[in-house]
């Protein structure tokens, strides 16, 4: 959530933020004079109450004086207004509670201000490539796609798995489902060991207002599964990102604990509403997925460099497991709602002769804190400060196999084991069927 004083100070930087993000420009105009109006009625009501509030303690004090002078008229006459403004005030109470909401309200859907250097785009064409990491070999006429080497192995099985759940599932078996195990266990080893993150295994299943809290909600409600939980309901957490950011809602964080980086392996669910018809086949994009999330906590001075950091901590899982990969800044219309800047990490498949996203890493400055009302305290200890926060994937595990599956398929069917793999595969060196 953006800071309205900084709306107030700024309204022309943040008209332009919009129109980056391919806001015409007049919704952005008349979205930001909305926001302007709405505080200024908030502000001028809360002004008028401060009056009232005033006035009633000066006019208490009146009708003492009043009464021991013996001037009855003039004490039941400031009684009568004293009665009438508490009556304002209990009203304008509500009032405020109103003008609070419908302001809230309006900020809560307007997306995060890009960073000054990320590139400005409409869509994934306007992407600007930062990096190129590993060669893409040259591609054989019998290379195939994951799922056709899955089914194939006996070890994916996309028919009974839409008996069960329908669409968007897939049964792994054998040495696949161990594999994926393995990729999991490997990431999260490389991460607490090498990197210095706290593994944590979160609650899968979380509130509206923890939601809110990373921006899934209001906006992408559609894209939740939620099940009924008392007289509410919970949502399941479409990344680890969610339960993990939140672990410092509400809370002051000592600014010498600082920086905190947690990481998750967790199933992750999503609806995939508005996806209809992309990546039907195979296991690309599926309702339940697994992710190593990566968050960090951070300072305000520190936040850009921990992006940094994190994505390369990212890559250095493609990297251990011998995946090409690209690395690409996201501009302006493809970036998601929080983020102030997102590095994708796109590893090569040979089975689609394409580069697709295995992680996005981004950096969000305050703008999930100001919704979870997480701060910290500042060095000298005097003030509280909102932390910066980010997220990124460590990497999705689902994709990550299928890049193995792609990038290290024999033409004989078989899938080669990465070395690094070896160790949480009982020292298996090759998948082929049986």
């Amino acid at each position: 959530m953006l800071d309205i004083k900084w709306i107030r100070e700024n309204p022309r930087a943040l008209v332009e933020a919009l129109v980056k993000r391919s806001w015409s420009a007049g919704d952005a105009q008349s979205t930001v004079d909305d926001l302007i109006a709405k505080d200024e009625a908030r502000r001028e009501h809360l002004t008028e109450l401060q009056v009232k509030q005033e006035r009633r303690n000066a006019a208490s004090k009146e009708i003492g004086n009043a009464m021991r002078s013996g001037d009855a008229a003039l004490a039941e006459k400031l009684k009568g207004e004293v009665g009438e403004i508490k009556s304002f005030i209990q009203n304008g109470e509500a009032r405020e509670r109103e003008l609070d909401k419908a302001l809230n309200d309006a900020l809560a859907v307007l997306p995060n201000v890009p960073l000054d250097d990320v590139p400005v785009g409409k869509d994934e064409h306007d992407n600007v490539v930062k990096r190129f990491v590993g060669e893409v070999p040259t591609r054989p006429n019998w290379v195939k796609e994951h799922f056709e080497i899955g089914e194939a192995l006996g070890m994916m099985d996309f028919e009974r798995a839409a008996k069960l759940s329908g669409a968007r599932f897939t049964v792994l078996k054998n040495q696949l489902a161990r594999m994926e195990r393995a990729l999991g266990q490997f990431m999260l080893d490389l991460h607490t060991i090498e990197h210095g993150y706290e593994e944590i295994i979160p609650p899968l299943m979380v509130r509206d207002e923890v939601l809110f809290g990373t921006n899934q909600l209001p906006k992408f409600e559609e894209d939740l599964f939620f099940t009924p939980h008392g007289d509410g309901r919970l949502g399941l957490i479409p990344t680890a990102e969610v339960p993990l950011t939140n672990l410092v809602r509400e809370e002051i964080t000592a600014h010498e604990k600082l920086p905190l980086r947690y990481t998750a392996l967790t199933p992750c669910f999503r609806s995939e509403a508005g996806s209809a018809g992309r990546d039907t086949r195979g296991m690309l994009r599926q309702h339940q997925f697994y992710k190593v999330e990566l968050v960090s906590v951070t300072d305000q001075e520190s936040s850009i460099a921990e992006h940094e950091r994190m994505t390369e901590c990212a890559e250095e899982v493609l990297k251990r497991l011998g995946l090409p990969f690209r690395t690409v800044t996201l501009c302006t219309g493809d970036m998601g709602f929080g983020a102030r800047k997102t590095y994708d990490i796109e590893v090569w498949l040979p089975g689609q002769n394409a580069y697709r996203e295995i992680s996005s890493c981004s950096v969000c400055g305050d703008f999930q804190a100001r919704r979870m009302d997480a701060r910290y305290k500042d060095k000298d200890g005097k003030g509280n400060r909102f932390v910066h926060t980010l997220n990124g994937s460590g990497t999705a595990v689902g994709r990550a196999l299928i890049a193995v599956i792609e990038n290290y398929q024999n033409e004989d069917g078989s899938v080669t084991i990465p070395e690094v793999l070896r160790p949480y595969m009982g020292g298996l060196a090759k998948i082929e069927s049986k």
